[in-house]
């Protein structure tokens, strides 16, 4: 058997597909868990369950976006579209994350000194650079992508590494201060 042969016996178009409406059984139980969460998280329960919601699209949508831009790194071939999609779902969440965080009592309490952070307001200003610093780099990632070159898809994952660890310190440093 030829590797063409192959191909087409793999690619077989009249084997029926697995159901894609069945990808939304875990994201359906992740979300009642996330719901529970929030709701468990304390008061005012509108604001936990808000934040955690948001929470999980932020860090979701950042995760996701590193993850395809590292494919894209394998697969040059690829259309920039999909990353592109979610690097501006990112910037759209982004400002939710921030506002949800600063809601009080918030990182604004954190930042004025009311909640002390154990360093000298510190971890105050760290998650400010964190929120600032995560948006910007969408937008760079976003210019990186605008570029022809192959060179460009690998700046922009190169950037969007950068922005899951800022992302994750937007969301967990104000979560590990607001939470005592």
């Amino acid at each position: 058997m030829t590797g063409i042969e192959r191909n087409e016996q793999r690619f077989d178009v009249s084997i029926a597909e697995f159901p894609a409406n069945l990808d939304l059984i875990a994201p359906a139980i992740g979300t009642i868990g996330l719901i529970a969460a929030g709701l468990d998280a304390g008061d005012p329960a509108w604001l936990q369950l808000a934040r955690v919601l948001v929470g999980a699209l932020f860090l979701g949508v950042v995760t996701d976006a590193m993850l395809l831009g590292h494919w894209y790194l394998t697969q040059p071939g690829l259309p920039r579209a999909p990353l592109l999609q979610l690097v501006w779902m990112l910037s759209v969440i982004w400002p939710l994350e921030v506002i949800l965080m600063l809601v009080p009592t918030g990182m604004g309490s954190v930042l004025s000194g009311r909640i002390a952070d154990g360093y000298n307001g510190m971890l105050g200003w760290f998650w400010v650079a964190c929120a600032v610093t995560t948006i910007g780099l969408c937008f760079v990632t976003r210019l990186a992508l605008k570029e022809r070159y192959y060179s460009a898809v690998m700046a922009a994952t190169g950037l969007l590494y950068l922005a899951i660890l800022t992302a994750f310190g937007t969301d967990l440093v104000a979560r590990a201060l607001l939470a005592t």
